[in-house]
């Protein structure tokens, strides 16, 4: 235990910042489950990544685990709007590379119980249009979302474990744009960079019996609120946005088809229709699956595979509204449908859906290893049309965004 307390003082290095992938969330948050297309809630991938996915398979640990790593996240975003026949055809976005960390110390204290502590970048997104077409209103966005987890885990059974974990969460907001009422009269609406700190819950379940293991999980919604960063009517003063990181359901299983195999697959659903801000920005539910493999090379080497799927949360339409009837969390002004959208497919394109991811573990020593990942994320587009109004009428507008995106993480593991 003072181990674990005292290796937790490094935690204070980490912070949060992506552009993810099932919605603002990264599809795993440590490089072995990445690889692997995201798994991690229905077999134990290993104990740091555990108190994150599923925090009972932490009693699979031996005894003290400490592991630090990183991602590198280079989307390749691009936004597109016509206005009344303007169009500015598709717009590289700048933001296209962002450092993503992770931490995490576990211990076993006796024969049933393990705790851990772990800082992740588990969710966000950002892009940069400033100086670009004047249909982009020079709009420019970075949200990062870290979750810091002490967690607790313990063996009920030979095959039942339990795991709880507490989520301090810590999140940070930049939303700028140049809006306008009409063709000349515009005002600069982003109020800089705001934080926020929240905290939630979850619960795991993991059952083991042979070659054959089962788990659940549970994540609570963590409401946040972003003070300060919006100006929504151009009266002087920057609006708070209320911003709840969804609720979220896990199962998954895994199996060792042989000694030297193991596969597994998780289902995952995302609730972004009923957390604020999400909700009125109609994002829709998400259900994520995750299916990926490791392979027992040699007894240093492993070598992974995955894929990973989840229907865009941002759907496309037709036929917007321009009339001003959406009301989003502490904002003055409502938003029209095709405002709605206009700021989720350029402000906040989180819309890629599938994603295939390779990688590899290697043991140098009894006590250290590495694990490395790949992950391909291929391009989706979505685009929808409608009305468009301001003080100057209303004229028909279409708005799309493509996202595609590529990822490398490294850990380093130190196990004794």
């Amino acid at each position: 235990m003072r181990k674990v307390l005292a290796a937790s003082a490094i935690l204070a290095v980490a912070a949060g910042s992506a552009f993810a992938t099932n919605g603002d969330n990264m599809i795993g948050v440590t490089p072995a489950s990445q690889a692997m297309g995201g798994l991690g809630v229905g077999m134990p991938i290993g104990s740091i990544d555990s108190i994150f996915r599923n925090p009972a398979w932490m009693n699979t640990e031996k005894g003290f685990t400490v592991s630090f790593g990183g991602i590198l996240f280079m989307p390749d975003v691009k936004g597109r709007v016509n206005m009344g026949g303007n169009d500015s055809g598709y717009v590289s976005s700048r933001a296209n590379f962002f450092t993503v960390p992770e931490i995490g110390i576990t211990n076993r204290i006796n024969d049933k119980v393990v705790v851990g502590i772990a800082a992740y970048g588990v969710s966000g997104m950002g892009v940069d249009y400033r100086n670009k077409d004047q249909n982009l209103a020079n709009m420019h966005t970075t949200l990062q979302f870290m979750r810091i987890i002490p967690a607790i885990s313990y063996q009920i059974n030979p095959n039942l474990s339990v795991g709880f974990g507490l989520d301090l969460a810590w999140g940070s907001l930049d939303m700028g744009a140049t809006l306008c009422d009409n063709r000349t009269k515009c005002w600069n609406a982003g109020g800089g960079q705001s934080s926020s700190y929240g905290i939630g819950a979850q619960i795991g379940l993991g059952y083991q019996m042979g070659d054959l293991s089962v788990g659940f999980n549970y994540q609570s919604p963590v409401s946040m609120k972003y003070k300060h960063v919006f100006d929504s009517n151009n009266d002087g003063s920057y609006e708070d946005l209320k911003l709840q990181q969804p609720q979220e359901v896990a199962v998954g299983l895994g199996y060792k088809v042989m000694p030297n195999l193991k596969v597994g697959l998780d289902l995952r659903w995302i609730n972004w229709s009923d957390a604020d801000g999400y909700k009125q920005f109609k994002w829709k539910d998400q259900t994520v699956v995750a299916i990926g493999g490791e392979y027992q090379v040699s007894p240093s080497l492993k070598l992974r595979a995955g894929y990973n799927y989840g229907k865009s949360p941002i759907r496309s339409y037709s036929g917007l509204n321009g009339m001003p009837t959406n009301t989003i969390p502490n904002f003055v002004q409502p938003f029209s449908d095709f405002n709605v959208q206009w700021f989720n497919l350029i402000g906040f394109p989180a819309i890629t859906e599938h994603h295939i991811s390779f990688g590899g573990n290697y043991q140098f020593t009894k006590n250290f290893a590495v694990d490395l990942a790949y992950v391909h994320a291929f391009e989706k587009k979505v685009e929808s049309s409608g009305q468009y109004c301001d003080m100057s009428g209303c004229y028909n507008a279409t708005v799309g965004a493509k996202n595609a995106q590529n990822e490398i993480g490294i850990a380093l593991r130190w196990s004794f």
